[in-house]
């Protein structure tokens, strides 16, 4: 087995070990210390404030570090944060190469940890199945290049494109497996997102149930503060964070009585429509150490979203059902493109089948700027 096959292989296992991490708002990292193809230990970022990946894993080799290659999903760090430089520790550790998947793209970091390495005599190779690394911290490099939350939208429909019956009926469109699958998906963000018609029409809790995994942030897009001070979200607020947004002019003697409850109320400019700006809200929500957010819904927030060009990718549940009609309208609310040409589309679209239902996820592309309106 060749080095450029080797290095694939464990960088690749790497890669697979980043993904078990939560580490918000942190980066995941994976790392592997090999010598050849010989794995010597594995590590990674587990949470946030615990030892970065470089260092667990060097922690589990111990003295048999020495003279090894080290793998690692992202550029060692070279500045003083909450951990130790993870440079510092490779270069004590005695590592003789370090093989990375790619670089550092925060832009508040001072000091590259490829230069050091180099610098120390370390043998440093970069860009090992650079594409693959990029795409777990692609939530992140957004947060920490642009100031902005990384936002998901979910949907749920029929194969007519219909989210609940003529009567309104809407529990189960989805299969069991999709209900799963987005719980899990609810589980790997830091917030989840709903508008206000959303919640009085369903009085969800938005926990995450069923799976593995902690509940998100609660946030619910309410410009003029309807929240219902009997609703699941507020009886809860105090086991799980859970945020009202809205706008600067809403009452503050609303605000006063769902801060009273627990509920903590985040004021955002307004529209000339009258409803939160959702820039500004994915703003305020990355000064609070969001990363990544899951939207799921409704109609009309999605739609908001979608002529903003906010959405970063797409996780749709198509259940193989048909509700006519007069069911009720589509999962998105809005005026849509001029032509199919200028649709915003899922770029390299996987499709899984979740039990019944068909399961597509990607990135998201906008062909040509749309206007940005509000929501909530």
């Amino acid at each position: 087995m060749g080095t450029e096959e080797i290095d694939n292989k464990l960088m690749a296992r790497a890669i697979e070990l980043a993904h078990q991490g939560d580490p918000s708002p942190n980066p995941r990292v994976g790392a592997v210390v090999a010598l050849g193809s010989k794995v010597i230990a594995e590590g990674l970022h587990a949470a946030a404030g615990e030892d970065h990946a470089e260092v667990a894993v060097l922690r589990e080799a111990g003295s048999k570090a020495k003279g090894k290659t080290l793998y690692a999903t992202l550029e060692p760090c070279n500045h003083e944060g909450k951990t130790a430089r993870c440079v510092d520790e490779i270069l004590s550790a005695g590592i003789k190469r370090v093989v990375i998947g790619c670089r550092d793209p925060n832009p508040n970091v001072e000091g590259g940890g490829v230069e050091r390495l180099k610098e120390a005599g370390v043998e440093v190779t970069v860009g090992v199945l650079e594409k693959e690394a990029t795409a777990i911290i692609k939530p992140w490099k957004k947060y920490v290049t642009q100031n902005v939350s990384y936002l998901s939208l979910k949907l749920a429909v029929s194969l007519d494109g219909r989210i609940a019956s003529r009567t309104g009926a809407s529990k189960w469109i989805s299969s069991p497996e999709s209900r799963t699958r987005a719980q899990s998906l609810r589980a790997a963000h830091d917030a989840v997102m709903v508008g206000i018609n959303t919640v009085i029409a369903d009085d969800p809790r938005l926990t995450v149930r069923d799976v593995p995994g902690r509940s998100p942030i609660r946030c619910i897009i309410d410009s003029r503060l309807r929240l219902p001070m009997d609703s699941n979200l507020v009886a809860g607020a105090g086991d799980v964070p859970t945020c009202v947004i809205t706008t600067t002019e809403a009452p503050q003697g609303l605000a006063e009585t769902l801060e009273q409850a627990g509920v903590n109320v985040i004021r955002v400019p307004a529209t000339a429509e009258g409803r939160c700006d959702m820039l500004a809200v994915l703003k305020e929500l990355a000064v609070r150490e969001v990363v990544n957010v899951l939207c799921e819904g409704g109609a009309e927030l999605a739609g908001t979203l979608l002529a903003a060009r906010l959405p970063d990718e797409m996780h749709s549940f198509v259940a193989p059902v048909l509700l006519g009609p007069r069911g009720r309208p589509g999962a998105v609310d809005w005026a849509g493109p001029d032509s199919p040409t200028d649709a915003p589309h899922i770029e390299s679209p996987k499709w899984e089948l979740c039990g019944t239902d068909a399961y597509v996820s990607g990135p998201l592309v906008y062909p040509k700027k749309a206007r940005t309106t509000g929501a909530g």
